[in-house]
Order: C-alpha cells, then structure tokens, then sequence
C-alpha cells in the first residue's frame, strides 16, 4: 500500500464494519465499540510512514499501545488488502510475512503463523473474501484461494481451494460456492 493509497484503504475498512460511507460515522469508528477498525486505522498509517520518520514513531507507538490494549498483533509491514475486519477484541496473531487479501474477516484468537521446518516452511497467502473463523490456526506456506470459510477452531496446513469450506481439526475441504455467504457482509 502506498500513500495515495490509504484513504481508499481506509474507506473500504470502515465500510466493513456498518456499511457507511459517510464521514460522520467514520468519526464515530474511530471510538469504542469499535476496536477493530480502530487498531486497523492505526496499523494502515503506521505502514505507510518510514520507521525513523516523526509520524512513522508516533504510529508505531500508537500501534504498540493498542496490541496491548485489544490484544491484536499484526506487525506493520503485514501485506493486508482492502476491508479487513476484526470482529471482536482479544488475540489475533499475524505474522509479519503473511499475505492477506480484500474483505478478509477474522475472529478473535485466530493465528495466522509461520511453519519453521519441513515442505511447508514459510507463511500462508490468504485470497480475497475469506472468513476465519473464531480460535482457528492457518499456518505454513499455504495458499488460500478465494472465497473460502475457515470454520472455528479449524487447524490449516494445506493450500485450499477457492469456493470452499474448511472444517474440523484435522480439517476437511468441502466444496461450497456461497461458502462466506452472510460472514463476509458489506464488501467494497
């Protein structure tokens, strides 16, 4: 994401949360009860500015503040698409190298980790309008297509295909062409 980029970025994330457009109730997501939107608001700008820049530390700090706060730990330089929703406070661990696309949804204590060792080392790349679910793990370097549904305490550490539904622990595929139908809601 660039800098130009950000408000376009910005607006598609606010979008997520209320289906709004208008500037007034961008003010208002920008408070309680809405964290998610919040902490994304912060993580966006710490992005785009350089680490050792004035902005770039007050971001950082900021965005320091806030993953202690609401538990969210996804590092600025995180690749995260357009209208990212984060449903509730509480754990949700992204690590740096991940890759995730437009109108993602996550649940709260969702991991989406690194695999150190063996085929799959490396981080996951998630499509666009994926749903994951509450306490699930997607780890390793993994592709996640489009339009997919990861189930609740799903363990994923397999590539999965578009238009599906990830269940169980181990998980099972299931083909469904309207799998995130009603989870992922107000895309931009």
């Amino acid at each position: 994401m660039e800098r130009k980029d950000l408000g376009e970025y910005l607006r598609a994330d606010f979008f997520r949360y209320n289906g709004a457009k208008a500037k007034c109730f961008f003010l208002k997501a920008l408070f309680p009860p809405m964290p998610g939107f919040r902490y994304t608001y912060i993580l966006r700008h710490a992005a785009i500015y350089p680490k050792h820049s004035v902005r770039g530390f007050f971001y950082r700090a900021l965005l320091l503040h806030y993953t202690n706060k609401y538990g969210f730990q996804i590092p600025a330089n995180t690749t995260i698409g357009k209208g990212l929703y984060i449903g509730h406070r509480g754990p949700v661990v992204i690590n740096g190298k991940a890759e995730i696309g437009d109108n993602c949804t996550l649940g709260h204590v969702v991991t989406i980790g690194q695999m150190n060792r063996g085929k799959k080392t490396g981080c996951p790349k998630i499509g666009n309008r994926v749903f994951i679910g509450v306490g699930a793990v997607v780890v390793g370097r993994i592709v996640i297509g489009d339009n997919v549904l990861i189930a609740p305490n799903a363990y994923v550490n397999f590539d999965v295909p578009s238009n599906s539904v990830v269940i169980g622990n181990p998980a099972v595929i299931k083909q469904n062409a309207n799998a995130t139908e009603k989870y992922v809601n107000y895309v931009f």
